[in-house]
């Protein structure tokens, strides 16, 4: 299992004009492990993680999801392949914790959407996986905001999925609910592929397997202990107000 790219090129197209975010972009996505996709703001990290989804059209190269053109991909097929998290937050609805889960068996159930004992199975496993067995019975509008975001990763569990992409997951929570989420991800990583993009830096580091860094309109994939990605660390931002530390890698605040 693996997401490639080749020669990608990211951003938006209108009848008069394109305008490209990134170019040149050329990655590999393994089987299991936890890819964080981290950048500056408006360097397209939202964008490559739609076009990855296709729910945006790239405007140039390709995407291969085990070496099968992301475009010849049907919407069923694509359903069973990636599963999406947005950071759009959940319109206030009647539906219980588990029905909202229930949802993710829709590309695999029959035509009358009716769920199968193993159907079940795999969404009692997605309440087990993200902790959240005990809130199988309330209803969504009831929830804070952290309690949804693991409602919305086991919906994507229930997806059955060997890759789950997330956009910024961690937008409106506090910070313990944060950390909660991220390590929920790092543990499901070891048996999917997860893909987040985040702004938590500092965060996010320890737990990356991979780091996929948007930045000068390219991605650029490494792992943090290589020299190259840390020199591209170092010069992430400007050193106004942060620097990065190579024997700690974090971004620490200079001293005014």
């Amino acid at each position: 299992m693996e997401i490639r790219t080749q020669n990608l090129c990211i951003g938006y197209r209108t009848k008069k004009q394109e305008l490209v975010i990134a170019e040149a972009i050329t990655i590999n996505i393994k089987n299991n492990g936890f890819y964080a996709l981290i950048g500056n703001n408006g360097t397209g990290k939202s964008t490559f993680i739609r076009s990855l989804c296709r729910l945006q059209e790239v405007l140039a190269g390709t995407i291969l999801i085990n070496n099968k053109p992301l475009t010849n991909y049907t919407a069923n097929e694509l359903a069973k392949q990636i599963s999406f998290v947005s950071t759009e937050r959940i319109p206030s609805s009647n539906l219980s914790v588990y029905e909202l889960i229930a949802l993710g068996r829709q590309a695999h159930t029959n035509w009358l959407g009716a769920l199968t004992k193993n159907d079940k199975k795999i969404i009692e496993k997605a309440l087990i996986d993200t902790n959240i067995v005990s809130l199988q019975n309330k209803k969504i509008n009831t929830l804070s905001d952290g309690q949804l975001q693991q409602i919305m990763i086991a919906r994507a569990l229930a997806q059955n999925t060997p890759f789950i992409v997330l956009d910024e997951p961690t937008t409106y929570l506090d910070l313990e609910n944060k950390t909660m989420i991220l390590l929920l991800l790092k543990k499901l990583a070891k048996t999917k592929t997860i893909i987040i993009a985040t702004h938590e830096i500092n965060s996010i580091l320890p737990l990356a397997d991979e780091l996929l860094i948007s930045t000068n309109n390219k991605i650029i994939q490494g792992k943090i202990e290589e020299k190259t990605i840390q020199n591209v660390l170092k010069n992430l931002f400007s050193d106004k107000f942060l620097n990065f530390d190579t024997k700690t890698c974090q971004f620490y605040v200079k001293k005014q």
